[in-house]
């Protein structure tokens, strides 16, 4: 019951979040949308945060399907929310147009958000797998490496930044 009531929070909050930020693509806009940010490191501390909790919930949602706690259909509705979030933040970062000295480390968080949002839709494929009685044991292998990746961009980003 407890781990419904979580699965259901967590669906909510993507669910809200996503919405809020597709609002953006659906509005008609006469110039093109620019995020403008005057607090580069804050912004880019906001994101990593965001990031952290969509790999967290999408690390134990995982794993639950794995274990056979969550149907695939139930993980597969997840992670199409937590895909969109991740593209919207990808979208996000390339309107914000950071200055020369925050350009380096943008582009290594952006990097490391393509990673995570392709570990997301590959860990999609192991629900359908699951879903359709097959298994690949290189597609585990495959995911633990986008994951790897994702992480040393995000290392590799906190590095870049200006001092």
């Amino acid at each position: 019951m407890v781990l419904k009531k979580g699965i259901i929070i967590t669906v909510i909050i993507l669910v809200a979040i996503t919405a809020s930020s597709f609002i953006f693509w659906v509005i008609p806009q006469t110039t093109p949308l620019t995020l403008v940010v005057s607090d580069f490191k804050n912004y880019i501390d906001g994101a990593k945060k965001i990031q952290e909790v969509l790999q967290e919930s999408t690390e134990t949602e995982f794993q639950n399907l794995l274990d056979g706690k969550t149907l695939p259909d139930d993980y597969i509705a997840m992670s199409d929310i937590t895909s969109s979030q991740v593209t919207a933040q990808i979208s996000e970062f390339v309107t914000s147009k950071p200055p020369k000295e925050w350009q380096d480390s943008y582009i290594s968080h952006m990097e490391a958000l393509k990673k995570f949002n392709a570990y997301v839709i590959e860990t999609k494929v192991v629900a359908n797998m699951i879903k359709n009685n097959t298994t690949d044991t290189e597609i585990l292998q495959k995911i633990e490496l986008l994951k790897s990746e994702s992480h040393e961009l995000i290392i590799k980003s906190d590095a870049l930044r200006p001092k």
